[in-house]
């Protein structure tokens, strides 16, 4: 009697166990794959299910999304520049039964092929455009992840680039294209300005020529800001171009008051006698008419008689011949 006790407790004890064992529940984000005997029977659903101890296996494949990162990567660009790019990848499992039976451990492999094709990638673009093209580039990643990453049941949903290290010559010398780009708009922006500055002027001046008054108002102006500091010394400016004029005008008569008027000459005597004023000029040949009968050249010009030397001048003596 108490062997068979003994038997019934035992038996009641295997049963708990074996129903304990049987047991499996499948969550709402997980997926089962049900093994019997090492062969696939198929997908279990989330929910309370019986599997027989011993016999089926139950794996759990999780469909939520799984965010991964990828450690960063010393890449060369095709333009030979050393970069560490390092991202993120986001995938999530599709196919329960793919995942388990097609590769042994899944998340180590995604990990492995996203590092290869990073630098796959990246390499075949120029440091320019894997700063300015991220976009390009985390597309043809999971591009590329999604061709093999299929086979496995699994999908890659997004890819990013996270940080990119560059050396820093390479940061240096950006900083100074940075900087020379920021100097030519700057001077770009100042040209333009003094072009409409000049622009606005020029209309100014041609308003001021219509109107005279305005330069008048504008020289106003001028005292009333000249007069902001209380200042003891008030300018009042002349119009130029009449300032100009009036310059010259000058200048012409104070020319014209330089000028020495013309001074006789004195010739020196032989004697005590004063010196007299002597023409400045010879005087021009005269010519009389010829009478009629006369033949041209038998005129004679009047003529002035010099002195013999040691003589006073004789000054009006003059030789005629009669006809």
């Amino acid at each position: 009697m108490t062997v068979l006790i003994v038997l019934i407790v035992v038996v009641l004890l295997l049963a708990l166990l074996g129903v304990g064992l049987g047991v499996k529940i499948v969550k709402q984000y997980e997926q089962g794959v049900l093994f019997r005997l090492g062969r696939v029977l198929g997908e279990r659903e989330p929910g309370l299910h019986m599997i027989i101890p011993l016999v089926d296996v139950l794996h759990r494949a999780s469909l939520r999304i799984v965010t991964m990162p990828i450690q960063s990567q010393g890449i060369i660009t095709r333009d030979n520049v050393s970069v560490d790019v390092s991202a993120v990848a986001y995938f999530r499992v599709v196919d329960a039964v793919k995942s388990v039976v097609a590769i042994e451990n899944v998340y180590a492999a995604i990990d492995q092929i996203a590092q290869t094709t990073l630098r796959k990638v990246v390499g075949q673009h120029t440091l320019d455009e894997t700063l300015s093209e991220t976009d390009t580039i985390n597309l043809d990643i999971r591009e590329i992840l999604d061709v093999t990453t299929v086979e496995w049941g699994v999908q890659v949903t997004l890819v990013e680039l996270k940080d990119i290290q560059l050396p820093d010559s390479m940061k240096r010398a950006m900083a100074r294209q940075a900087e020379a780009e920021r100097e030519k708009r700057a001077k770009i922006i100042n040209a333009e300005g003094e072009s409409m500055a000049a622009a606005a002027l020029g209309d100014a001046s041609d308003i001021m020529m219509a109107h005279p008054l305005a330069l008048q108002l504008r020289n106003l102006q001028s005292l009333v800001e000249i007069g902001v500091d209380k200042n003891t010394t008030v300018v009042f400016p002349a119009p130029l171009m009449s300032t100009i004029g009036e310059l010259g005008s000058f200048l012409a008569r104070e020319a014209a008051a330089a000028t020495p008027l013309a001074t006789p000459r004195a010739t020196p005597t032989a004697g005590p006698l004063a010196t007299q004023p002597v023409p400045a000029a010879p005087p021009v040949p005269r010519t009389r008419p010829l009478p009629p009968g006369k033949p041209n050249g038998t005129a004679n010009p009047v003529s002035v008689v010099k002195a013999n030397r040691g003589d006073l001048p004789v000054q009006g003596a003059r030789r005629v011949n009669s006809p």
